[in-house]
């Protein structure tokens, strides 16, 4: 969720220790023959040299009960806060094994990478429900570097914390954490999942940064840290889905085809909210791709979505989307065209456009001129109320804060991150502590900067080698797994006041998808008037529940 995005075969882990298979509550966790209990003790892998013991790490399991309420039901759930271990690419238990019996082996047996991970998830299981017919989501955040308290707080766990939803600054503690309606506890078993590093999560060893933070790397994480949760709590045979958020999006496009075409582990679905798979489409930064236009086009609708909501609109149309179907024809017709023709663009002509471009944003003409046409994400959100002395919200339009610095020319800072931030971490922290019984003596990190050490150099489906010099584009895999698993549903959720990834460049990625037109059908759009983070808004809670519920629900096959 920062302004400089990055352009932006792992082995199985099956974690003995705490060898969880959903016991009902109460009951004490079943454990394979011959497989310790942890106690507390590092795992002595000299006596078992079990590949997924881990030396820096132990695998870590707190079991909770609790209710919730939604749709009037009252659903009971056990709930898990725990970790897995996962090892970086290229790791080979076997390796391990041949060099177990040596008392002090480290990770580097043989050829193996010496770093590993342990990831903090929070699983949620519906008691009663066979496990072999009720869906599971895998459900996380972006960043990269995020943890997932937004969604497990803000979207689909059971508790939900309250936040001001008038684009104003959410006062100081005390927070107050709620029953949440529109958890999805109705209609599936959710496991939020922390990256690499964030949240609860922790890497360790020599070159862990290199291990775990980069677009292969962290997928890779992924992929090994769900077929190990398949396996330790017994899910292989359930209706799978991925949710992801913000970056989770391209995380989701590179994991399901790791899990598909590498793991063959077919899912149901993938839910991708606030999208963004081709980096060259971000119009943060777009000033420093000169010559590639479409990033401008496809963030025009949000510029107009929010001068619409602001009321700086001439003659406001009644409905948003009716309004946002007019600009995507411009935006896409004579402001497209302006665009191309570059310097051979006519001066009348262009101040036309202008004209017309300032009367959808609500920038002045003058302004429009000045910027060639070409209004970033930064400088619309420091210009739009530059008059009264506000910055316009990035994750949010509908927010705004004071300005930083009145003379800069792009926004100094998100007033909707400010708004709601200290929201999420004091409720996470207290959340984990008091109610799941997890974090005692730990340090929560809501999230870590990864840019310096992240691997952008993705390597895509069919190719031996990645593209360093170009922007990252995970549409291909995406397209890959759609292709291999024709009856891969996809669902493109969007907040239309969205700048981090606006709603229309989600569009136009679908809609360019390198797939065969009947798997278009397999893709379904939902947009509200929220932003990024679309629980945000209280109107668009129970719609987002209800789409993404249904989309469960239809696709399960039971």
């Amino acid at each position: 969720m920062l302004r400089k995005v990055l352009l932006a075969g792992a082995a199985i882990s099956l974690v003995a220790n705490v060898a969880l298979a959903q016991p009902p509550a109460g009951d004490k966790p079943m454990v394979r023959p011959g497989a310790a209990v942890s106690d507390g003790r590092k795992p002595d892998v000299a006596a078992s040299a079990d590949p997924s013991a881990g030396l820096l790490f132990k695998p870590e399991a707190v079991k909770s009960e609790g209710v919730v309420t939604v749709g009037g039901q009252a659903i009971a759930y056990n709930a898990v806060a725990g970790t897995i271990i996962v090892h970086p690419r290229g790791w080979d238990d076997a390796a391990r094994r041949e060099t177990g019996a040596t008392p002090g082996a480290n990770l580097g047996a043989g050829a193996n990478p010496e770093a590993e991970a342990s990831m903090f998830y929070v699983a949620y299981f519906k008691k009663g429900a066979p496990a072999a017919d009720r869906p599971i989501t895998f459900i996380y955040n972006g960043g990269p570097g995020s943890s997932t308290m937004w969604l497990h707080l803000g979207a689909f766990g059971p508790r939900r914390i309250v936040t001001a939803d008038n684009g104003e600054h959410t006062p100081a503690a005390p927070y107050a954490l709620v029953n949440y309606a529109s958890s999805l506890m109705d209609v599936s078993d959710m496991v939020f999942i922390d990256a690499p590093g964030a949240g609860f999560s922790r890497i360790a060893g020599r070159d862990k940064e290199k291990a775990f933070w980069g677009v292969d790397e962290d997928a890779a994480a992924f992929t090994s840290f769900i077929t190990a949760f398949l396996s330790q709590y017994g899910r292989w045979n359930s209706p799978k889905y991925l949710f992801g958020e913000s970056y989770g999006t391209p995380r989701s496009a590179v994991l399901i085809n790791n899990l598909e075409t590498g793991e063959s582990v077919d899912f149901n679905g993938v839910i991708l909210l606030s999208q963004i798979l081709n980096f060259a489409l971000s119009v943060d930064g777009a000033e420093n791709n000169p010559g590639s236009d479409q990033a401008y086009i496809t963030a025009m609708p949000t510029y107009a979505a929010t001068a619409w909501f602001r009321n700086l609109v001439p003659n406001k149309p009644a409905t948003l989307e009716a309004y946002l179907k007019e600009v995507q024809d411009f935006a896409l017709g004579d402001y497209a065209v302006a665009l191309q023709k570059g310097a051979d663009l006519d001066p009348a002509a262009k101040r036309a456009v202008a004209a017309r471009y300032a009367k959808y944003t609500g920038l002045p003409v003058d302004y429009v001129l000045r910027a060639d046409l070409r209004v970033t994400g930064g400088m619309y959100e420091k210009e739009l109320q530059v008059a009264s002395g506000m910055t316009t919200g990035r994750l949010d339009t509908r927010f705004q804060g004071p300005d930083m610095d009145p003379l800069a020319k792009e926004a100094a800072y998100d007033p909707q991150s400010a708004a709601l931030s200290s929201a999420y971490v004091s409720g996470f922290n207290d959340y984990a502590r008091r109610t799941l019984g997890y974090g005692e003596g730990k340090v929560f990190k809501p999230s870590v900067n990864v840019f310096r050490f992240w691997n952008n150099n993705h390597v895509p489906p069919g190719r031996g080698f990645g593209a360093p010099r170009a922007m990252l584009n995970v549409m291909p895999d995406l397209a890959s797994a759609m292709k291999y698993n024709p009856g891969l549903k996809v669902m493109l959720l969007g907040g239309y006041y969205d700048l981090a990834t606006p709603y229309f460049e989600g569009y136009y990625e679908m809609k360019h998808l390198p797939i065969p037109d009947a798997l278009q059908a397999n893709i379904s759009y939902h947009y509200y008037q929220s932003g990024h983070m679309v629980y945000a808004h209280e109107a668009s809670l129970k719609a987002l529940h209800d789409d993404v519920a249904a989309f469960i629900a239809k696709n399960a096959r039971r």
